[in-house]
């Protein structure tokens, strides 16, 4: 129980350092405007040499595609469209369960508007009881909790480039192939030769929640990561082939990409050699002036609601391995707050794919209240709350039982924790 009378006394503490905090932080942003109005007049100069000196530096720092000024309104969306969107859950393995077992959970939506079709709002359960399943990461020095959620993760993505796929397929037609077109801005895009494939009748959008970029993989080993990986590559050229556009909505987010693209400004050397002049990152370097401010606060004062700003292209060294799939990004204000939006370099080199995709995500926003209401389905459909697990473990007691096997139960241990006799 929470002694509400001591944790009082460490409030006056706390309010003191956050307002310390803020006054701080409007320093840095302060700064950070600074530098942002100076980068505007020297981008061409600075991506040249971003570009030059990449294999040098040690930090990961966006490249601007577009103008850093740019505000764009978003377009109104099609009143006729379909979104889809998937997200994940999980029973977690524990030793003083019943079994030693795991399920994977994946919701499913698909919101269908001006189309008077139902949606589709399920789940896909599956569980994991045999010792591949469960003790094939500990071989790479991975928890079995660990491995759990990154094959939650491929899952998700393959679910979603199926059940895209599917719904897509039931309403296309032939079309001549498409030629996408460029703003005079996009200089450093690489050109992709556009395929031809059915295009879809009814404007449709995949989204998942989180990041494209997968930072976790950095640090599996080679044959935990080619297990993972492909199959999210896979499904993403799926959608890809069947152009569905993808896109990634990330809430509250902290990353910090684009502030680190004006750190080689503030860089006191003659070029970024991070290698040579400031080695040791971990250490306090003379670039990081803005440090912890997040990229969204400087987006804050710059967009107006419905507004987005310039193209990124993210250059994380882990998307070395995406091949062909490459990550963009950019910030949106949908009104509560600045949300971070990727995509691949599928929907980023096609102008009108990506203005209709942000389009279709701000009106999944506004419907949701300050956030995609098909994301939120989603999670709500995957989501296994206490009774639902519950009643798993309780279907599982009954097969264990029927198959014949005796003394099954939960540990003292559990059967303790779950009830209270003080």
């Amino acid at each position: 129980m929470l002694d509400l009378t001591k944790l009082t006394r460490q409030m006056q503490g706390l309010s003191q350092h956050l307002t310390q905090e803020a006054a701080a932080s409007r320093q840095r942003l302060e700064l950070a405007q600074q530098h942002f109005l100076n980068a505007c007049d020297r981008q061409e100069e600075f991506v040249q040499k971003q570009e030059k000196w990449r294999d040098r530096i040690l930090f990961a720092s966006a490249t601007p595609i577009e103008s850093l000024n740019t505000c764009i309104e978003i377009p109104v969306p099609p009143k006729v469209h379909t979104v889809i969107a998937t997200d994940g859950s999980q029973i977690a393995p524990n030793h003083h369960e019943i079994a030693y077992c795991y399920l994977l959970n994946i919701g499913r939506v698909v919101l269908h508007y001006g189309q008077n079709k139902h949606p589709l709002l399920d789940s896909l359960p599956e569980i994991f009881y045999r010792p591949e399943d469960l003790y094939i990461s500990r071989q790479w020095g991975i928890k079995t909790e660990e491995w759990m959620s990154y094959c939650r993760t491929a899952s998700e993505a393959t679910v979603l480039a199926e059940l895209a796929c599917s719904v897509v397929s039931k309403n296309t037609e032939i079309s001549p192939p498409h030629t996408s077109r460029r703003d005079e801005s996009r200089l450093y895009i690489t050109s992709h030769t556009p395929h031809t494939p059915p295009t879809p009748k009814i404007p449709t959008l995949a989204m998942v929640d989180g990041s494209l970029i997968y930072w976790f993989l950095e640090q599996l080993p080679f044959d935990a990561r080619d297990r993972i990986l492909p199959p999210i590559l896979q499904a993403w050229r799926q959608m890809r082939d069947a152009q569905i556009p993808l896109m990634a909505y990330l809430s509250a987010s902290r990353n910090i990409e684009a502030m680190n693209f004006l750190r080689l400004l503030a860089c006191p050397h003659p070029v970024p050699d991070c290698m040579s002049f400031c080695p040791n990152q971990l250490e306090k370097v003379p670039c990081k002036v803005f440090e912890p401010l997040r990229d969204t606060t400087l987006w804050t004062t710059q967009l107006q609601p419905g507004q987005r700003g310039p193209l990124w292209r993210s250059n994380a060294r882990i998307l070395d391995l995406y091949e062909d799939l490459q990550i963009y990004f950019c910030y949106v204000h949908v009104g509560a707050e600045i949300a971070r939006i990727e995509i691949p370099a599928w929907v980023a080199e096609n102008t009108s794919l990506f203005d209709e995709s942000l389009g279709l995500m701000l009106a999944q926003v506004q419907k949701g209240y300050g956030y995609p209401v098909a994301i939120a389905e989603a999670h709500n459909q995957a989501v296994v709350r206490g009774g639902d697990k519950a009643r798993f473990f309780a279907l599982l007691e009954r097969q264990m039982i029927k198959a014949g096997l005796r003394n099954v139960g939960t540990s003292y241990k559990e059967a303790r924790k779950r009830g209270s006799i003080a």
